[in-house]
């Protein structure tokens, strides 16, 4: 196929999309026919050029704009409180719960990590020399960790920590782009921040104080973490295995799918802020801060497996855009 020839001929077919699509708010009903249309020729035309061409650049720009007509064609159908629905039932459990295997192994090694560096902490007195004095080892023990959580009033120290945790997810997410090489760096950071702080508490026989206070928000808020990292993980081996279909098509689901997951766990993360705000430092006893941090991760993974199996079954990816890529056609 002649690809300058076929765009010369079908490009006033897209622009006159592009302009309808940009003015669908303001469309009388000869134009809302037009648009309809114009988007099941330029659905034909996205396969036509997926079937003879390798241009990607064309490609990617047919493939937003059928995304976007048939956004504008069918989405004033849709109550936006139907989508926010569908996106907690479906599309955000239904990404986790599919890259359930990447969470669990990024989970593991993350645990195997951290138990490692916390051992080798707490077992070797140069190691903690190296670290700290004997001063401030004795003042972290002994005050900074604890006073951590309740140095700053509850509510701004919950957004503060709601901000930094869905930084550090969307982050990890967008390191995917690198086929997911620095999602190793962020991770090895964190599983050594927390293993060297559990071996100086474990150190002085304050590990009782360490997973009284780091337990009720910190299940929930590692399984965060980890998921986006897994996800993260999961879309760079796309890249590198597209599996049977195209590398691209199969990279912009996915890549679309993941972002339910990174939009997904700004609420996870809001609920572990407030648990850190508000539970961790609170007068209650330590069997009842860490029961709501179990409690809180138990209610988490039962809602991916949950909804997320469901989804699977009923064959949802949670591609945002329903997987507009996979077979456009004229109908």
């Amino acid at each position: 196929m002649d690809i300058d020839a076929f765009v010369t001929a079908h490009r006033p077919v897209w622009d006159r999309l592009e302009h309808l699509v940009r003015h669908r708010r303001s469309l009388n009903g000869a134009e809302v026919d037009e648009l309809v249309d114009l988007y099941q020729r330029t659905a034909t035309h996205l396969s036509i050029v997926r079937s003879g061409s390798t241009d990607e650049m064309l490609v990617g720009r047919l493939s937003a704009l059928v995304a976007r007509a048939r956004s504008a064609v069918t989405g004033a159908h849709t109550p936006a409180w139907r989508e926010l629905v569908r996106f907690f039932a479906v599309s955000f459990p239904v990404v986790a719960y599919r890259a359930r295997w990447w969470w669990l192994g990024t989970s593991a090694v993350f645990l195997a990590v951290t138990t490692a560096v916390a051992a080798w902490v707490a077992g070797d007195p140069q190691v903690q020399a190296s670290i700290a004095s004997p001063i401030e080892i004795a003042r972290l023990v002994e005050h900074d960790f604890a006073d951590y959580y309740s140095e700053n009033p509850a509510a701004s120290f919950a957004g503060r920590v709601w901000i930094n945790n869905a930084w550090v997810a969307a982050l990890t997410i967008a390191s995917s782009v690198l086929l997911g090489l620095p999602i190793f760096y962020i991770l090895w950071m964190n599983a050594a921040n927390v293993g060297v702080t559990a071996g100086l508490m474990a150190s002085r026989d304050k590990l009782d104080i360490f997973f009284g206070l780091i337990t009720p928000h910190g299940l929930p808020e590692l399984s965060a973490v980890l998921l986006a990292a897994g996800v993260g993980l999961r879309l760079g081996w796309t890249a590198i295995d597209p599996g049977p279909r195209r590398r691209a098509e199969a990279l912009a689901e996915q890549g679309r799918a993941v972002m339910s997951v990174a939009l997904g766990l700004v609420v996870v993360l809001l609920i572990c802020g407030l648990i850190e705000a508000f539970v961790t430092p609170s007068g209650l006893p330590t069997w009842a801060r860490i029961g709501v941090g179990v409690v809180a991760e138990i209610a988490f993974i039962w809602y991916v497996m949950v909804f997320g199996r469901r989804a699977a079954a009923a064959g949802d990816s949670g591609d945002l855009e329903q997987a507009p890529d996979a077979a456009p056609s004229a109908g």
